[in-house]
């Protein structure tokens, strides 16, 4: 009788800590579920705002392809993506950190 009783203690003993478990375990599983739906719906709204009508400066060059900015620029990207270092976000008129690219003797021919 006495083991029983034991028994009885050690296992009422044991039920706070594993409903404190499965109410850990649960926690867990939600808070993932909500950071997944999260990211999925963020994903979505992130490739709609950054979709911005092109400025006009963009244009194509043969056997180089499409380029944003002013390109006798001396920090022009030379990139369909990005304009500058200094200005990647342009606009390329009026920006205070304007150099004239020197023209090297293969750009001049």
């Amino acid at each position: 009788m006495l083991n029983i009783k034991t028994l009885l203690v050690i296992a009422v003993g044991f039920l706070p800590s594993l409903f404190s478990l499965w109410l850990i375990r649960k926690t867990q599983l939600r808070t993932r579920a909500q950071l997944r739906q999260a990211a999925m719906n963020f994903s979505g709204t992130r490739g709609r705002q950054n979709i911005r009508p092109m400025d006009g400066d963009r244009y194509y060059l043969e056997g180089v392809g499409y380029l944003i900015g002013d390109i006798s620029c001396k920090f022009n990207a030379r990139s369909g993506y990005i304009r500058c270092a200094v200005n990647p976000c342009g606009p390329c008129q009026g920006c205070r950190y304007y150099e004239q690219k020197e023209l090297t003797s293969s750009e001049q021919a």
